[in-house]
């Protein structure tokens, strides 16, 4: 047989967990049609020796909605491996938008998913090509991708759609339910995988306000999901909050036959060693027919932040309230922090996971004192004889409140991680690539599994590692046609080193549209990304051009039409 492209005398390791064993891949018209042995000739050939051949990374959990209309390229995701990703998680997006509320969609995503405004404008520009979900899928498909992309149909751009700026105040009426019931029946239909929404305490949007999706009733997500119930298809996904319970995502799971999976199952989110109880929940749950899935992630949760925006503090009270009364007085933030009567009423209701924040904490950046960069919090407030929190406040003050701190807030206890990531009924997942682009870059969570985790921690095998980033996440998602290499599968396909596979450091470029900052990592390690049979990426540098015809493809319905 001729092929397009063979992968020659590698390690397969297919995406099932079986044992990799040495061979080839032949590749032709996009698909797979030979493992194991690929006699013939090639019209290009790459010599795998030494390396690991497997299934392209199936990331389920990204933020990609806007960034998807300006960067075709969707980095940094296939420089770690990944070659197909679904966006729409926690219920954000940017579809359906209806002209008059274009700008408050984007000041909802610069405030929670922590995106600069100016960048989310000059990427989309005035001129949006859609205003109906279906019509974005369109847009997006036109366009093309060099990765495959799935979408979640989001509840807060549902909401405002419907129901106008109300959406962030109150509760639906039943002639809006219905109205929104239309919508994500049309959303399935036209290909969405499923119904992202957020309960989450912190995701707060514009002026401080909650997120459309945190206004639902349990009877409004009830009626949502029915949807997916009466088409037999579909799973939901949430970020968790007090009002919606993995009980009741049991309960949701069981009446209408549809996964559930949650955002996110963290090392300290319920305190030392509260998550057990929740993996031991999620088995139980699993026993009696329901599938609630919580994903839980391999990398430490590091937040990089300013106190002109802090997020990570954002779920506190006083935190969300001086965010609103800034937004009505200008200047309220600055009166606060220099205030040691509301540094003293700060700390004294810190919540559990943030206790002695202050420890896990690095000066990331200060124009007034570079020379404490990277430098631990802590560390300098022993040296200057200063408590730690107002010396984190004054540096702040000193710099007009754009000084950077890195703070690892939750994911910390790598025993605790180790048991998440290993335990049968989680998910690796939270990338979050897309999002909170300024303030941490997770999108290499691929490469630092292979690196870590199997390398260095020998938490999984290889075997288990490339399983929990391909069959495993896709099968979940329902994506019926990634995630396994075998003969007739469309080849997506990574290359790696499993001796020296990880991401690099993590550096600050201006590289967004209105030259906006984000936070990146390079991959080492990983020699070839192939898509749908195209070679995207190739000993660190794109194959590719924006520019160019691209392979990727939009999985209407969790599979490529």
């Amino acid at each position: 047989m001729s092929f397009d492209l063979k992968i020659a005398g590698g390690t397969i390791v297919d995406g099932t967990g079986k044992p990799g064993v040495v061979g080839d891949i032949g590749i032709k018209d996009g698909k797979v049609v030979a493992v194991g042995k690929a006699d013939g000739d090639a019209t290009s050939t790459i010599d795998a020796t030494d390396r690991v051949v497997a299934p392209g990374f199936v990331d389920v959990h990204t933020h990609y909605d806007a960034q998807v209309l300006w960067d075709r390229m969707l980095s940094i995701s296939p420089w770690h491996g990944v070659t197909t990703t679904v966006i729409g998680n926690c219920g954000f997006g940017v579809a359906p938008t209806r002209a008059a509320h274009r700008k408050l969609i984007l000041q909802t995503l610069e405030k929670v998913e922590g995106m600069s405004l100016d960048a989310l404008q000059a990427g989309l520009g005035d001129a949006w090509p859609f205003e109906t979900f279906p019509q974005y899928l369109d847009a997006v498909e036109k366009r093309g991708v060099a990765i495959n992309v799935a979408a979640l149909f989001g509840h807060t751009p549902l909401r405002l759609y419907v129901m106008g700026e109300a959406a962030t105040e109150r509760a639906a009426t039943a002639d809006e339910l219905a109205a929104m019931k239309t919508l994500v029946r049309e959303a399935m239909e036209a290909g969405a995988i499923g119904f992202g929404t957020s309960k989450s305490v912190s995701h707060n949007g514009y002026a401080g306000k909650p997120v459309p999706s945190r206004q639902a009733t349990p009877e409004e997500l009830d009626a949502l999901v029915s949807v997916m119930g009466e088409l037999k298809r579909g799973l939901m996904q949430i970020t968790i909050g007090r009002d919606f319970s993995t009980k009741a995502m049991a309960e949701v799971s069981r009446k209408y036959n549809i996964p559930v999976t949650w955002t996110a199952l963290l090392s300290y989110l319920y305190g030392p060693g509260g998550h057990r109880k929740q993996l031991d929940l999620a088995a139980e749950q699993r026993r009696t027919g329901a599938v609630v899935i919580p994903q839980v992630s391999c990398r430490p949760l590091n937040f990089e932040f300013t106190f002109a925006d802090p997020f990570p503090f954002e779920v506190m009270k006083i935190m969300n309230e001086l965010a609103a009364e800034d937004a009505r007085s200008p200047g309220a933030r600055r009166r606060a922090y220099a205030d040691p009567a509301w540094r003293r009423k700060f700390t004294s209701e810190l919540t559990p996971v943030f206790q002695r924040w202050w420890e896990r904490t690095v000066i990331a950046w200060a124009s007034t004192a570079r020379e404490l960069e990277e430098m631990p919090l802590v560390e300098v407030a022993r040296r200057l004889g200063k408590d730690p929190v107002d010396l984190a406040f004054e540096i702040a003050l000193a710099n007009d409140l754009q000084a950077r701190f890195r703070m690892a807030v939750m994911n910390f206890d790598e025993t605790e991680v180790a048991e998440l990531i290993t335990d049968p009924h989680t998910i690796i997942a939270l990338s979050d690539a897309g999002a909170h682009a300024s303030q941490l870059c997770d999108a290499c969570y691929s490469t630092y599994l292979l690196g870590h985790w199997v390398r260095e921690k020998k938490a999984f095998s290889l075997e288990q590692a490339v399983h929990n980033l391909t069959q495993r996440p896709a099968e979940m998602f329902g994506i019926t046609d990634r995630g396994v290499l075998a003969e007739g599968r469309p080849a997506d396909v990574v290359v790696f080193d499993p001796e020296t596979v990880g991401p690099g450091p993590l550096r600050r470029v201006y590289d967004l549209p209105a030259g906006a900052d984000r936070i990146i990592a390079d991959a080492i390690g990983i020699d070839a990304v192939v898509v749908n049979g195209q070679l995207v990426r190739r000993n660190g540098k794109d194959a590719v051009g924006p520019n160019d015809r691209l392979p990727g493809r939009l999985l209407r319905n969790g599979r490529a039409h």
